[in-house]
């Protein structure tokens, strides 16, 4: 049977404005991406001070599991208006480094690729960088009272 799913282009846009002294500082950015024939996006809520498990990466796709080379755009939206939220990056290479960021309340999070997209190493020196493939992305709730809301978009080819 073959796919009646036409591919599309995502378009991604971000614009910034500022006035300062009035003084504008815009920009407008955007990105065209061709061949899109896969996109899920879907709000992620977090319990207190848990783990949870957003996206994996490999070789074939699953509940949850992405094919590592298809992927082209990744977001990470925190939809909470107060609290900030642990995002984890871990990489296959090396014995699984873990990257971890704090994502502020309203802030994203954009990746443009989880093949050969980041390296984490435990050393002070990083010469030439060695990039490997994400093998998982997870979120942290750090607040011990609050649910947090996470929106989760993804788009491969």
């Amino acid at each position: 049977m073959a796919s009646t799913i036409t591919a599309g282009t995502l378009t991604v846009k971000i614009t910034e404005n500022v006035s300062l002294n009035s003084t504008n500082y815009d920009s407008v950015n955007i990105l065209t991406i061709p061949s899109i024939n896969e996109v899920n996006q879907r709000i992620v809520t977090l319990a207190p001070q848990a783990q949870v498990i957003l996206f994996t990466f490999d070789t074939e796709t699953g509940p949850g599991q992405y094919v590592s080379s298809d992927v082209q755009y990744l977001r990470i939206t925190n939809k909470d208006d107060a609290h900030s939220v642990g995002i984890n990056i871990q990489t296959i290479g090396g014995g699984g480094q873990n990257n971890w960021t704090i994502l502020n309340s309203g802030r994203s999070y954009i990746l443009g690729s989880a093949a050969t997209s980041m390296e984490a190493v435990a050393s002070a020196v990083v010469g030439t960088p060695v990039l490997q493939d994400i093998a998982k992305i997870t979120a942290y709730g750090p607040t011990a009272a609050a649910y947090m809301d996470l929106e989760c978009y993804i788009a491969s080819t």
